[in-house]
Parts: C-alpha cells; sequence; structure tokens
C-alpha cells in the first residue's frame, strides 16, 4: 500500500505554544493518552480522525466524554486557563497526569439520546458538534458563555463559577442563543433548564424555539427549580434557536439559562 492509500490513524498529540509536542499517541480506533507532565498556557490538544463521522472524545479526566459529530477530521482544543477556566471545573487540566481520549462511537451509543450535550464545546472549537453560540454573552466572561447551556451541568440555584454557569444574556432583550448539530437530526423532546438563583435571579414567562426547517414554537415558561420539558417533534433539523424571550415583572434583570437537552435521534 502506497502512503497516498495508507488509511489515516486515529491520533492525540499535545502541543506548546512553539509547537513543540509534549505527548502523542495513534492508533487504528481507540487511542487513550495518559501522559506526564504539566500543563502551560498556549497549550492546545489536537485530535485527528480517520474520517469525518461520531466519535466519544475526552479532553480532561474531570471533563465528561462527549458524544459528538466530527464534520471535518482535525479537532484543535486550547488548553483552558485563567478566565476561561471559571466556568470548568476547577480540577480540570491541572497536576502533572492527564487523561485524553477518543474513539468511534459504539453503535448501540447512536440512539435515542440528548443530541445537545458536549461538554468540549468552545467558542475556538470548529466543525465539532453540537455546538452552542449567543448574540450575547454577559459582560464576554466564560462563565455566562453559550457553550454553558450544553456541558451537561443541571446546578440552577446559584450563578457565577462551576458549577452554577450558565448561558447570561448581559440584560438584552433581543438576546438569542443558537444550537447547531452539523447534520439533521430527529427530536420529539426539549428540555429547557432555567437558572434559579432567586431571589437575585428573574426568569422568562415565553420564549419562541426556531428551526432550520423555518418553523416555529412558542413555549410557555415559568419561574422553577425544575427541568421544564416540552414534547416538540421535528424530523431533518440542523439548527434550532432559543429567542423572543420575555422576562417576567420582577425587579431582578438577570434572567440565565442553565441547559438545554434535545432527546431524538439522527435522522436515518
Amino acid at each position: 500500500m502506497s502512503s497516498k492509500e495508507k488509511t489515516m490513524e486515529n491520533r492525540i498529540y499535545v502541543v506548546d505554544q512553539n509547537g513543540v509536542t509534549k505527548a502523542e499517541l495513534s492508533g487504528p480506533d481507540e487511542v487513550i493518552l495518559a501522559w506526564k507532565g504539566e500543563y502551560e498556557a498556549g497549550d492546545v490538544i489536537h485530535m485527528e480522525f480517520s474520517a469525518p463521522g461520531f466519535y466519544m472524545i475526552r479532553v480532561d479526566d474531570c471533563v465528561d466524554d462527549s458524544l459528538v459529530y466530527m464534520a471535518q477530521q482535525t479537532l484543535r482544543y486550547p488548553v483552558i486557563f485563567d478566565e476561561k477556566k471559571k466556568a470548568h471545573n476547577p480540577k480540570s487540566f491541572t497536576g502533572e497526569r492527564h487523561y485524553i481520549a477518543m474513539r468511534p462511537a459504539r453503535p448501540w451509543e447512536l440512539g435515542y439520546r440528548n443530541l445537545a450535550k458536549n461538554p468540549a464545546d468552545q467558542h475556538d472549537v470548529v466543525g465539532c458538534y453540537p455546538h452552542a453560540s449567543a448574540n450575547v454573552e454577559t459582560r464576554g466572561e466564560s462563565v455566562f458563555a453559550a457553550r454553558n447551556a450544553i456541558d451537561g451541568i443541571m446546578a440552577v440555584r446559584s450563578h457565577g463559577r462551576w458549577p452554577y454557569s450558565s448561558w447570561g444574556i448581559n440584560r438584552q432583550d433581543d438576546a438569542e442563543l443558537t444550537l447547531e448539530f452539523g447534520r439533521p437530526v430527529d427530536f420529539d423532546t426539549i428540555v429547557l433548564y432555567t437558572r434559579a438563583d432567586f431571589p437575585h435571579d428573574n426568569w422568562w414567562v415565553e420564549g419562541t424555539l426556531t428551526f432550520s426547517d423555518g418553523t416555529t414554537e412558542v413555549i410557555p415558561l415559568q419561574k422553577s427549580y425544575d427541568p421544564q420539558r416540552f414534547e416538540i417533534t421535528r424530523k431533518g433539523i440542523t439548527w434550532l434557536k432559543l429567542g423572543n424571550l420575555i422576562k417576567a415583572d420582577d425587579p431582578s434583570p438577570f434572567p440565565a439559562l442553565t441547559q438545554i437537552e434535545v432527546y431524538g435521534t439522527d435522522s436515518k
């Protein structure tokens, strides 16, 4: 087999800000890179995939597994430090022993599931889905970034640093969160965890979900510590938006979203 015909392997490698490789490992299927050393500012975790498709990835032992759809064959994940660290488990990316993993997703993992969850999502990560973004994030702080709404952490009774990070709207009435799936999906249930740090927080009484097929659903919301579930069925959707959020008549100007879940399957 020539070099051009050789199948690309799965690979994980860590490089510093000067492009020097600190650790690496590759293999035809599952790759587990356990390495000894300390992360430094400017370090980047790279993953190379043998083909686009579904993968289970883990960027750190303190960050949950992510079942992701890779639309491309490379993933660049800047190691988080300083302000960005506030939205993550404070133990993540610390110490001198680290665990990074990747493998193709198994068939039994691709059934009915939460299609929105991706603890490895970041502003800087592209081609990896699901991915959350927004037209506003409070003061540009990591603890109020859109990605917090899909990290799988549902602690609603406070705000600020992990595990209470959320999507904050900076008091803007036109705030809108976009969730991209990267491929068509079918779903029948959407669940919202609105932040409930009362009396600091306000809450929404109504919102509108807009889907990539052009349809919309107006949903009633309420003051609650509990998840709010909506039976909404759509097929072949590649993205959705949550917007037209109407605040309650309350002195607080701070409603926020802790988590969004979308339950379904990949379109056939």
